[in-house]
């Protein structure tokens, strides 16, 4: 292959690269099959296809199934010999949108040192697609894109030396939907070695049954036209639906793509598991964001106090009072009250979805805190929250404060991360870019050595039940060491684990 240099010469980027033979045909809902090779030299010098997937705030609408790319990037002067440590990024999205290119490696690698490498997955029901049709034994049902993830990594483990990288140092991380992921990869026995260390940014370990996901599936195919009563004919139909109009059938469907357990490469449930200590015992660096929430109730400006009563009752029914009179409505209000509120309880009960009934899914709040306790029980643990309310978020409203928002630390670690087409580092102030900097190298040093050491930092040492601490990372110099129980005080832990 023949990758392309960075403009300052500083990063070697060899992209789009096919880690698995394209998805298509035959192979719509298979699990990922290897690469038929090729001769000469290829061109390794742009990024692959994205994925197929609706149009979001990340990027256009997608109907390409030829998709499954990796891009490794390493430092330009690096040399095959010195088998550097790699960080290989899931990127979230909720399993439906999302793009490896959109976090461009060049600043953590340009600055630490470590190869840094992206890849897409297949996304929504191209990844997520459980159905009894496709899949009569549930060997891998529902699971394809999570089998592409693993497919990404043994291709590390097998060329990233060629790249000077080292395969016993691999790194896994993700946020959110990548985040999901990496948790289910420390527990599935098919991804046992092809990692040494796993990073959880506002991540979960949620998984759902087959019996959860075929009538999902089911209902999917039917609205896409496929209801035939015999599961082979409709799995037919299905496949034989053009991308583009399964794109569209997505977007109008009430289908949610989450993994399924009770499969091969996920037998038991990752959050079980996580608590039982059956799971890859690695170090991890695992945090969320200090208003999770706000992302998502960042619309849902101008209800009444009526309005977020009626929001409680339908989310919580006989549990609405006590969350009422733990967060009740004020005397002074304006037209961010109601979504500060909503978006208090999603980060502190660690729920998503700000107008139905939540998914559980353990992002932020007390959620992230007890997984961070169980994983801290059998093997090392570096715990942050993203704590600063000063930056720019992903959720552009005039005067509403998102900055420790989800996804809000994605720009400080990709500065080419963009939302709406802004790129979000272009609204940085001088304690923003200061605190991109710190952050980088925090997780260049776990990457490199395991524990996220820096000097002249602020000393991060490690999480355990006899020590239980956090990093707060906040602009300005203000990144401190806080106490668990500080932590559990802000998000009300108490209170949710009384009431459920």
């Amino acid at each position: 292959m023949r990758g392309v240099v960075s403009a300052d010469g500083r990063v070697a980027n060899f992209l789009g690269i096919p880690y698995a033979a394209p998805p298509v045909g035959a192979l719509r809902w298979r699990p990922p099959q290897p690469v038929t090779a090729w001769t000469g030299v290829r061109p390794a010098d742009h990024y692959g296809n994205v994925c197929a997937q609706p149009a979001s705030g990340d990027g256009p609408s997608s109907a390409s199934e030829d998709c499954l790319y990796i891009n490794v990037q390493r430092p330009a002067l690096s040399e095959p010999r010195e088998r550097l440590p790699v960080y290989a990024y899931i990127h979230g999205g909720g399993l439906i949108t999302g793009d490896g290119s959109y976090y461009n490696m060049e600043k953590i690698v340009r600055e630490t040192g470590v190869i840094g490498v992206t890849f897409n997955y297949r996304l929504g029901v191209f990844g997520f697609l459980a159905h009894p049709g496709l899949d009569a034994e549930r060997e891998v049902s529902g699971n394809y894109g999570f089998l592409d993830q693993q497919a990404a990594l043994r291709w590390l483990r097998r060329n990233v030396a060629a790249f000077g990288g080292d395969p016993s140092r691999v790194t896994i991380g993700g946020e959110s939907a990548g985040g999901w992921s990496v948790c289910a990869q420390l527990v599935s026995p098919s991804s046992r070695g092809l990692f040494a260390q796993g990073i959880i940014q506002s991540g979960s370990c949620q998984t759902q049954t087959a019996a959860e996901a075929d009538p999902a599936g089911t209902r999917f195919a039917a609205s896409a036209g496929c209801s035939d009563s015999n599961p082979a004919n409709a799995a037919a139909c299905l496949r034989a639906l053009q991308a583009a109009d399964l794109v569209n059938d997505e977007s109008t469907s009430d289908f949610t793509p989450i993994l399924v357990r009770g499969t091969r490469p996920l037998p038991a449930d990752p959050r079980s598991a996580i608590h039982s200590g059956t799971f890859a015992h690695v170090p991890v660096l695992i945090g969320a964001t200090r208003d999770e929430g706000r992302t998502f109730t960042g619309t849902d400006v101008g209800w009444t106090r009526s309005d977020y009563e009626h929001w409680l009752n339908a989310v919580f029914d006989t549990r609405a009072g006590a969350v009422l009179g733990q967060y009740p409505w004020p005397g002074n209000t304006d037209r961010l009250t109601p979504a500060y509120l909503a978006g208090a309880i999603l980060t502190d009960a660690g729920l998503i979805g700000p107008s139905s009934l939540p998914i559980e899914a353990g992002i932020g709040g007390c959620g992230t805190e007890a997984l961070i306790d169980d994983i801290a029980r059998y093997t090392r643990v570096y715990a942050y929250e993203w704590a600063t309310r000063a930056g720019p978020g992903i959720v552009q409203i005039p005067g509403y404060a998102d900055g420790a928002g989800h996804a809000g630390e994605l720009a400080y670690l990709w500065p080419n991360f963009e939302e709406d087409g802004v790129r979000i580092s272009s609204l940085f102030n001088g304690g923003d870019r200061q605190l991109s900097d710190q952050v980088v190298r925090y997780w260049g040093a776990f990457v490199k050595t395991g524990a996220p050491r820096v000097a002249g930092q602020p000393s991060w040492p490690a999480h355990s039940p006899a020590a239980p601490v956090q990093l707060s990372l906040d602009t300005n110099g203000h990144s401190q060491l806080l106490d668990d129980r500080a932590m559990s005080a802000e998000h009300h832990c108490s209170f949710w684990q009384r009431v459920g």
